[in-house]
């Protein structure tokens, strides 16, 4: 079944995690992804990640990533020859991801304006960390600067430890997603106006969607969101130690803390509105604490999932990746072997499933310049001419 992106080309010239990312995801879909390195500077993610033996072959697990389904060149933009094979791919793209700083890409010749004349149909996507304009339009920043800048570090934490950094590189791949979802939008639009479409999209944009019922809080009450660690408004929504670790309660709504409160035996605990539960929120998590020791928190999860209350053991990584439900999800791929990898690799795919025609990885994540001669041989360079191109470092 053909995939939704097939046939689609994208040229996609970023680094790091949130450019790479939303190509990935669209490679998932089926599109021929093209990834473009400078042959001296190859992509930072290249050499990131625990794995010294992967970061040493330039194939860190922060670039395997995001790396399957695409093909890899290498080109120096710096040299005429360069610019001239980056304009021919572009003039035969569908779609161009960059997140050079602003600025970057025109300075080359490479920008929307110029390149919209090359190839009118273009989706030109440019990521950034505060976007193309504005007074922060030419700083520079990554996924931690961005949850320092945005408001995301001084809401995460306890009031005791407050600023606290996430734990992973949510704004990324938060930004990477959203990117996927523009260059989606924009790619059915040209479908039914034929025009190309410039795309400005910028982490702390992003950070602020992942904080969006905050910001309208915030614009009633102007009270900044406050670190409240593993508390929420209500106690039924709360995490509480148990005989042997954290459980985190779910019991949101008015309908679920009832059926938490019967749960336990307490029903005439159960409160008829929700500035009743946040009145009465101390009594009620001095009463949860003392109740959730009484058992493990497999023991309580298990229980209370069982009375249809949402609950959770709080889990480490290995424990989760252990869990057999993810195994019916199709959420991750594991390589038994790659090219520049010794032994095994697991990736994550996508966070959704299609009834056909859905993500698939189909290729590993490729060694820098993999692909240089076939990607050129498309554009019509003779092996010669190649070999010339790589004497001279333009590749």
């Amino acid at each position: 079944m053909t995939q939704p992106f097939a046939g689609i080309r994208i040229v996609d010239a970023t680094h790091v995690l949130a450019g790479p990312f939303a190509a990935y995801q669209l490679a998932l879909m089926g599109a021929d992804v093209i990834k473009v390195e400078p042959p001296g500077e190859p992509d930072q993610s290249r050499d990131s990640g625990p794995d010294w033996s992967l970061n040493d072959a330039n194939m860190g697990s922060y670039f395997l990533t995001q790396g399957s389904n695409k093909r890899a060149i290498t080109l120096d933009l710096k040299q005429a020859e360069g610019l001239a094979i980056m304009r021919a791919l572009i003039a035969k793209a569908d779609v161009l991801v960059e997140n050079f700083r602003p600025g970057a890409f025109e300075a080359l010749g490479l920008g929307w304006e110029a390149m919209s004349k090359l190839n009118p149909r273009l989706i030109y996507c440019s990521i950034s960390a505060f976007g193309q304009g504005g007074p922060r339009g030419g700083q520079t920043a990554y996924d931690h600067v961005i949850q320092s800048t945005s408001g995301i570090m001084a809401a995460t934490g306890t009031p005791e430890v407050s600023p606290l950094k996430l734990g992973a590189p949510a704004i990324d791949y938060a930004t990477g997603t959203m990117g996927a979802f523009a260059l989606a939008s924009a790619l059915f639009q040209r479908e039914r106006t034929g025009k190309g479409q410039r795309i400005d999209l910028a982490m702390l944009d992003v950070a602020l969607m992942m904080q969006a019922s905050h910001i309208t809080a915030w614009s009633r009450t102007g009270k900044s969101s406050a670190p409240k660690g593993n508390d929420h408004a209500h106690a039924t929504n709360s995490a509480y130690p148990t005989k042997d670790g954290l459980v985190m309660l779910g019991a949101s709504n008015l309908r679920q803390q009832a059926r938490l409160w019967a749960a336990l035996g307490r029903p005439e605990v159960a409160k008829r509105t929700n500035k009743e539960r946040e009145v009465h929120r101390a009594e009620e998590a001095a009463l949860l604490r003392e109740i959730m020791l009484t058992r493990t928190a497999d023991e309580w999860e298990e229980y209370l999932q069982s009375k249809h209350v949402p609950a959770s053991r709080t889990r480490r990584m290995d424990e989760t990746m252990a869990d057999p439900h993810l195994a019916s999800r199709g959420l991750l791929h594991r390589f038994e072997s790659m090219p520049g990898v010794e032994g095994s690799v697991t990736v994550p795919v996508a966070a959704f499933k299609l009834a056909h025609g859905g993500p698939a990885v189909t290729a590993p994540p490729p060694m820098l310049g993999q692909d240089n001669d076939a990607v050129l041989g498309e554009l019509g360079y003779a092996p010669a001419d190649i070999a010339a191109l790589r004497a001279k470092g333009v590749i």
